[in-house]
């Protein structure tokens, strides 16, 4: 469980300061809800001393004000900085997954690594993002508050202390037991949940070509089987935490019994006072509140951990190595020498030598297949060569910067993808601060003045 806490700590970067905030301010709760107690303590005190008087009162109503304001405040704020630790540390965490698969080869990007990366980026992270600082503040702050409550009831009476010790460390042990059953399950409801996404991102891809053809997409059932295999591998998970949940239960609550049946014993043989009887009478139903939801939660904690595997997996992908060199180069020749590459095992381009001379027009020509899109892609290091070298103004293509490299080449490609923006702003894609009179001027040059003549001016 300590490695599940600290996996999450690691994973939040940023955003630690918050959980650590919101861990704090679930403590402070518990101690606003603990004035209850003393809340109560008085009364009773006032009842079986005989001091009924207004000053009582109106301390026990203090206290009880006191304690309903404080928890509500402080109930708020812990849910802020938790809800505000979950979304960003998840933000942060697809951003960095993006810059690094500006850095991978094309080819990782297939159909399989594409649909994989898009599971993560959605499902999985999602589930960090809705149960991680919820699960970790709940049990951490849990367990922590538990802790405390026992201390104050050692210092009130050690023997009953010593009986809510007992108690936390047999829930502790189901707990245990319940998190080395999770470790087995979640896992592969996270899969199950990981392909339907991936199934369900395929059909979308392949929506236009089953149309194009009048196919039928489920003649395969791939997507029902997934979702009968997500609904299926949920119900186990659930229906195997449901033991270790019921047991959590049964034991605090048999140790709640304990308490008030010790108390009264202490009362009847004259150890205990009346007041300190009735006193711990109540506490027995409050003193494992917050355990019993920090116990409930290590189910959620190792999915949580689950996640963030899955999620940090997809940052070992092979990323391309980087030159070092920022500059433009001193002409834009551009020589493809000895060139090897395969597909896989495939070898696409053999032995083979360009010179793609600078302020030239070139056209590589060739029946389909051949290498003419797999050389353009080289060229801008969309994958990297298997043997030989390609250079630009001279210099090797792989001792540039990426951003160096690609800010001297422009590429149109066969499939254009439309992002969910106005037409402009497509156009303007590369170049965010271009002006309206510059896009203008792109699409004209592109052969479109009939959108040009349409777009209004200073549309945006």
């Amino acid at each position: 469980m300590i490695g599940t806490f600290k996996s999450i700590f690691d994973f939040a970067g940023n955003e630690r300061k918050n959980i650590t905030a919101s861990v704090i301010w679930g403590i402070v709760n518990a101690i606003f809800h603990a004035l209850q107690l003393g809340a109560v303590y008085l009364v009773i005190l006032a009842v079986t001393e005989g001091s009924r008087n207004r000053i009582t009162a109106l301390y026990a109503l203090g206290l009880m004000i006191l304690s309903i304001i404080g928890k509500i405040i402080t109930q708020y704020v812990s849910q802020l900085q938790r809800t505000h630790a979950g979304y960003f540390m998840v933000a942060d965490k697809r951003l960095e997954i993006g810059e690094k698969l500006k850095t991978v080869p094309m080819g990782f990007f297939g159909k399989n690594n594409l649909s994989g990366i898009t599971a993560v980026a959605t499902t999985t992270l999602t589930d960090v993002e809705n149960a991680a600082p919820m699960a970790l503040v709940t049990s951490l702050g849990g367990f922590i508050t538990s802790v405390v409550f026992a201390l104050a009831m050692l210092i009130f009476d050690w023997r009953i202390g010593c009986i809510v010790l007992l108690g936390m460390v047999c829930l502790l042990l189901a707990a245990s037991a319940m998190e080395k059953r999770a470790e087995k399950d979640v896992p592969l409801r996270q899969e199950a949940q990981e392909t339907l996404a991936m199934r369900v991102f395929e059909v979308i891809r392949g929506m236009s070509v089953v149309k194009a053809f009048n196919l039928d997409f489920n003649k395969g059932k791939k997507v029902d089987l997934a979702i009968d295999e997500d609904c299926d591998k949920n119900t186990k998970l659930e229906i195997s935490m449901d033991p270790y949940l019921f047991l959590q239960q049964v034991i605090l609550n048999v140790f709640s019994v304990i308490i008030i049946i010790a108390s009264v014993h202490f009362y009847l043989n004259g150890t205990m006072t009346l007041a300190g009887c009735l006193m711990m009478l109540i506490a027995s139903f409050m003193v494992f509140e917050q355990l019993k939801v920090a116990g409930s939660s290590v189910a959620n904690l190792r999915v949580t951990e689950s996640s963030i595997k899955r999620a940090n997996a997809a940052l070992d992908v092979p990323a391309m190595p980087e030159g070092n060199i920022d500059k433009t180069p001193s002409n834009h020749e551009i020589r493809i020498e000895n060139v090897e590459f395969s597909y896989d095992k495939k070898k696409i381009l053999d032995g083979v030598d360009i010179t793609f001379p600078e302020n030239n027009l070139t056209a590589i020509v060739g029946p389909s297949g051949s290498g003419k899109t797999t050389i353009c892609n080289l060229i801008a290091r969309f994958w990297d060569v298997d043997g030989g070298k390609i250079t630009l103004g001279g210099t090797d293509i792989r001792e540039y910067t990426l951003p160096e490299l690609m800010s001297n080449i422009s590429m149109v490609f066969q499939n254009v993808y439309l992002f969910a923006d106005t037409i402009e702003n497509n156009i303007k894609f590369g170049s965010p601060d271009a002006t309206h009179e510059m896009v203008a001027a792109a699409a004209k040059k592109a052969c479109c003045d009939d959108f040009i003549e349409a777009l209004p001016d200073g549309y945006n």
